[in-house]
């Protein structure tokens, strides 16, 4: 069997990884081949050392609570080298009035579970926990696809969703909430309330129903947050390892997808053309819209009609020393309402090790998403000025960075719209029409690394069904 699979990030290697297991567990020979059109393989997750740090230039973790990432790692032999984040500061700021103050603990998200932090907290004003106390005598309502800010200022008010709900999610999803889909993104909270009526209720329930010591995680072992002592660019190097010599081709830009007969025939830009028995798209949506646009151009249309966001990092080594904060959690997240230009930093020398030499800390310092998208277009000096002035005001950190590091992710990260699970769902009936076309990726049921390891997998193993 001929299998060609788009896309060279953790999507379309999780697809060629599980292709292979397939076809050496049914003893189906395979020919693979992987296309990439950047020069090197992983999509956003890429990894550098620089001056005895490490820098995760993409995402920095996976979640141990969705297992599909946590077992390709142990498939992989890679489970000893998975790194849990340093619980002792296991909490997260939230910039308000211009100072740092900890997001209260037992805030699941969107709603406290803890009656005391939540009561002393000073993030809120009185009138703003009253506000989402009431969410505890509310009726059930909303819209079967409602958005995520409606839900939570209907539920909660207004404070919980400017000052936790909005920055928390903009980290997330790097999205405005008025324009997520509840039901696509936090399906969990919509199911709270038509069991529970409550929101609040329900996650207080649930906290005593979980063990102690592993609410939130697959486990005591584990974190909730894991990553890989060399980085998330290990996994990466894992699995390509295992795919068969010469299956990867970078720097070649897949343009057409069509029909030859009863196979598939792959165009690239340089006009080069390759017949395939099965393909899986595991690229971007608008992408793959592109190249199926002449194949199918209702199904292309579908899959432009999925917006996605540009994001850039900021990573600045400090001496420790230079940062008068104590730096006593994993990071601190922004509101819009602040009017500041950055939504987020981590605490990348807090929350894992070996992430910074002996007296230095590692700052990672996030702008762009939906609501601030403009400015990921400014230069890298005007970008590394931003992040300055801001870590200088919010953490003392006033003294030149040893070095900076600035990347950027342009349309990287979809964002789902109200109305994105029927988008997906219409996009799934008319993919059915085609038999041995796969697509996958963070644009279609969930966003994290996960859930494209998850999607890819699934593609992997639907076309090889289909043969």
């Amino acid at each position: 069997m001929r299998l060609v699979v788009v896309g060279g990030g953790i999507t379309g290697l999780a697809a060629a990884h599980r292709a292979v297991e397939i076809s050496r567990e049914r003893g189906i020979p395979l020919d693979l081949t992987v296309f990439d059109a950047a020069d090197r393989l992983g999509g956003t997750i890429q990894t550098e050392r620089r001056d005895g740090f490490l820098v995760e230039c993409g995402p920095d973790s996976f979640l141990s609570e969705k297992p599909w990432a946590l077992a390709l790692c142990a498939r992989l032999g890679l489970e000893e080298r998975l790194v849990r984040t340093d619980d002792r500061f296991r909490r997260t700021f939230v910039v308000w009035g211009g100072r740092l103050h900890p997001l209260p603990e037992g805030f699941q998200l969107l709603a406290p579970t803890r009656l005391q932090p939540f009561v002393g907290s000073r993030l809120f004003s009185w009138p703003g926990k009253l506000r989402m106390a009431l969410d505890l005598i509310l009726p059930r309502g909303g819209d079967p696809d409602e958005s995520l800010g409606g839900f939570v200022r209907r539920r909660l008010g207004r404070e919980a969703l400017e000052r936790v709900a909005q920055p928390l999610v903009a980290g997330i999803y790097t999205a405005d909430p008025a324009d997520l889909s509840l039901a696509a993104t936090m399906p969990r909270f919509a199911e709270l309330e038509r069991r529970e009526r409550s929101v609040i209720l329900g996650l207080w329930r649930a906290a005593r129903r979980a063990p102690a010591d592993s609410a939130g995680t697959s486990g005591a072992r584990w974190s909730l947050f894991l990553t890989l002592a060399d980085g998330m660019e290990e996994m990466v190097r894992a699995l390509a390892a295992r795919l068969p010599a010469g299956a990867v081709r970078l720097k070649e830009r897949v343009t057409d997808v069509s029909r030859a007969g009863d196979r598939w025939r792959v165009a690239t830009r340089d006009g080069a053309a390759l017949d395939a028995d099965a393909i899986v798209l595991a690229s971007e949506a608008h992408q793959s819209a592109r190249m199926i646009r002449y194949l199918d151009p209702s199904l292309a249309l579908l899959l432009e009609g999925i917006v996605y966001a540009s994001s850039a990092t900021v990573t600045l080594a400090y001496r420790r020393e230079a940062v008068r904060h104590p730096l006593d959690g994993f990071g601190f997240v922004v509101p819009h309402a602040e009017g500041r230009p950055v939504i987020a930093c981590t605490f990348s020398s807090v929350k894992y090790p070996g992430r910074a030499p002996e007296g230095h800390a590692l700052l990672r310092v996030f702008v762009g998403g939906a609501l601030r998208e403009a400015i990921v277009d400014e230069d890298d000096e005007a970008l590394t000025a931003i992040a300055r002035q801001e870590l200088g005001e919010l953490l003392g950190a006033t003294e030149t960075p040893v070095w900076t590091r600035v990347a950027r992710y342009r349309k990287a990260m979809p964002q789902y719209h109200v109305g994105h699970l029927a988008r997906v769902e219409a996009i799934e009936l008319g993919l059915a029409r085609h038999r041995g076309l796969a697509l996958a990726g963070g644009a279609y049921r969930g966003v994290g690394i996960a859930d494209c390891v998850r999607s890819g997998e699934m593609a992997a193993a639907q076309v090889l069904a289909d043969r």
